[in-house]
């Protein structure tokens, strides 16, 4: 197997230079940062690249990074230097973190979306992928339009909008040269919800229609282009999941991942059209224990990948599809992305773990051949000092057995408590995976550890273990992380007066959550940008997201129970110096979130400190931006957890 590092001199020249611009124009670097320790702000400038489209040639490879201070499409020129191919302020959206990029078939033009101030209500944007002039597509500031498909012959593309309704997501035609669109799959009366266009048939004349109704439940249609006929594919009475549906050459046979199984995890199986049965595959190529998280074919079905979450760990599985034989996989360890193939079966991937940032790499499997095409900047960072973190398992309450990542600091002495921050990861239906956190990496340099929990309700375990914290169950994940402080104190890892906790979007729930229920608990909490009030969440998020999320939590007719679940119920329980970010255009959790908690836990005398950014919505992606609120980050963990500590007991159930 041979590595080629084929450096790309330009593009570290352009990264490091882009980067150090941005670390300049900020203030002036904390007095109270060892000389040893690069500031927070050199950890946000460590770069990333992300495949987002692959040329059937192989000639043409496109990727979404943030260096130029907001996420952008690149391309690499025949010369591998990185041309930059978008230019909006607020930097193109991603959708499943990739960047929003759809490539034609002939590779000559692209679909990108982006949104105004992190509102994601992203417009579709024709774009020439030499040049990178645009054309916008669509004109429906409040609609949403989210998955595209090219038609074969690059003359029209198939997408999803919530236009119609705001709440609904349909199928759309669009005839590119013309600009009209209609409308042609989906109704709001007998078919509501999220309907996503996934992948044609080999003639093109047939479309898999995926209808979502929730994280855990979600149906296949089969719609017939010419005649604009349907029909069901799945037949099921309990929530089950098909995903990544191909529909073979035949028109018979579809591949595709499904968790209507036993154990309830996600595994490789087939169907025939007409015939709800799903048969798993079982032939020795995948391990039945761990998660397909993704299945693709290449253009021509030559080939077949799979991507595999192997306790956290995803992996890339290749096989040819008639022969079934085995391909070699990249010698690459943490996290594998992407899988796009060209006609030679070669695969673009990206890949990271906690001590790399993420970069666009080719796996050619018959020749065994791994090619780095990005370097992304370590902005000065010597890699060495990185850290790698160790799974480790906790029992719960009830006796469950709890996954988490484990991160210590390089000088940590065992037995010597440190000052800990406990991470809970959005969702809630996500998972904590081995990747690059710059931020993790700075705290832990500063002396910090940090524990990312898998607690009930994540994915990656199966069915059951992620329905476990649904409607009524809501609590019982907060009692995870409860248990997540006890044995970390116990273990002697930390001691109360020294651990914070920290969270985004339903992390940010977990967040205000654990400080109301244990006030007691923590010494720090950081919120960012979540679910303070539930009923009023579930009323003002955007309207296509509410049946998915009251399948979760709770649906508002049943005010009384989220009233109880409910952290802004018990904000005269806040003890916990409290730190809440939130963006302005958040679509999916509105700032009048964070506003309500501010207010409540100022009016109860208690400790808050806040961050609203005008020009953000979900989360920050702005460099600048991010450079601030992580500043504050750390001054605010500093200093409430490196307190001198005088009793370190274990905290009482």
């Amino acid at each position: 197997m041979k590595i080629q590092h084929k450096f790309i001199t330009a593009f570290c020249i352009l990264l490091i230079m882009t980067g150090t611009s941005n670390l300049f124009a900020q203030t002036d670097r904390a007095s109270t940062q060892a000389t040893t320790t690069p500031d927070i702000a050199t950890f946000l400038q460590v770069g990333y690249a992300k495949p987002c489209g692959y040329s059937w040639d192989g000639t043409g490879v496109y990727f979404g990074t943030s260096m130029s201070g907001a996420p952008q499409a690149y391309r690499l020129n025949e010369h591998g230097w990185p041309y930059q191919l978008t230019t909006f302020e607020d930097g193109i959206d991603t959708h499943s973190g990739a960047p929003y990029f759809e490539l034609s078939w002939g590779g000559d033009m692209a679909i990108v979306g982006a949104s105004i101030g992190g509102s994601e209500l992203s417009q579709l944007f024709l774009m020439d992928t030499q040049t990178g002039s645009l054309r916008q597509l669509t004109f429906k500031p409040n609609a949403r339009y989210r998955t595209v498909l090219w038609a074969k012959d690059d003359r029209s593309i198939i997408y999803n909008s919530s236009e119609e309704n705001g709440r609904d997501f349909h199928i759309y035609r669009m005839d590119i040269e013309s600009g009209e669109a209609i409308k042609i799959f989906g109704d709001s009366i007998t078919m509501p919800g999220a309907k996503y266009p996934t992948r044609f048939s080999q003639d093109g004349r047939k479309l898999i229609v995926d209808l979502t109704h929730s994280n855990a439940d979600i149906d296949l249609f089969l719609l017939d282009l010419l005649s604009g006929e349907w029909q069901k594919l799945t037949e099921d009475t309990i929530n089950v999941i098909y995903d990544s549906p191909t529909l073979m050459p035949d028109n018979e046979m579809i591949y595709l991942i499904c968790d209507n199984n036993d154990d309830g995890i996600l595994r490789l199986a087939t169907m025939m059209v007409g015939s709800p049965a799903v048969q798993f595959i079982d032939d020795g190529w995948l391990d039945p224990r761990w998660e397909v998280k993704r299945l693709t074919f290449s253009r021509d079905y030559k080939y077949m990948c799979a991507l595999v979450n192997e306790d956290g760990y995803m992996r890339l599985k290749i096989r040819e599809t008639e022969s079934k034989k085995e391909l070699p996989s990249p010698p690459l360890e943490g996290q594998i992305g992407g899988g796009f193939i060209d006609q030679t079966g070669r695969c673009l991937i990206s890949f990271e773990n906690p001590t790399r940032p993420s970069d666009v790499w080719r796996w050619d499997p018959l020749n065994e051949t791994l090619e780095q095409l990005t370097f992304s900047t370590y902005a000065s960072i010597d890699p060495k000092t990185l850290i790698e973190p160790e799974l480790v398992h906790f029992t719960s309450f009830d006796d469950l057995e709890i996954p988490a990542y484990l991160y210590l600091p390089a000088e940590y002495v065992p037995g010597t408590p440190v000052p800990f921050i406990v991470y809970a990861h959005g969702g809630p239906t996500g998972q904590s995976v081995p990747r690059w956190i710059g931020t993790f990496q700075y705290l832990i340099q500063n002396g910090y550890g940090i524990l990312a929990v898998n607690p009930r309700g994540s994915t990656g375990y199966g069915r059951a273990f992620t329905a476990l914290d649904d409607y009524h169950n809501r609590k019982n994940s907060l009692k995870d992380y409860k248990a997540s402080v006890d044995w970390l104190i116990a273990e002697g890892y930390t001691a109360k007066g020294m651990i914070g906790i920290r969270g985004g979007s339903y992390g940010g729930y977990v967040v205000l959550g654990m400080i109301t229920e244990y006030p007691d608990l923590f010494a720090a909490a950081m919120n960012s940008v979540g679910i303070a009030n539930f009923e009023t969440f579930l009323q003002n998020t955007q309207a296509y997201r509410r049946k998915n999320r009251e399948a979760e939590y709770g649906p508002l007719s049943d005010p009384e129970f989220l009233r109880e679940i409910s952290p802004i119920h018990k904000a005269d329980q806040i003890r916990t110096p409290l730190f809440v970010i939130h963006g302005e255009n958040d679509s999916r959790v509105p700032v009048g979130e964070a506003r309500q908690v501010i207010k409540a836990v100022l009016n109860n005398g208690g400790v808050v400190d806040s961050l609203i950014f005008p020009d953000e919505g979900h989360g920050a992606r702005k460099l600048s931006n991010k450079i601030t609120m992580y500043r504050k980050m750390v001054e605010f963990f500093d200093t409430h957890l490196k307190k001198p500590v005088e009793n370190p007991a274990i905290i009482e159930n």
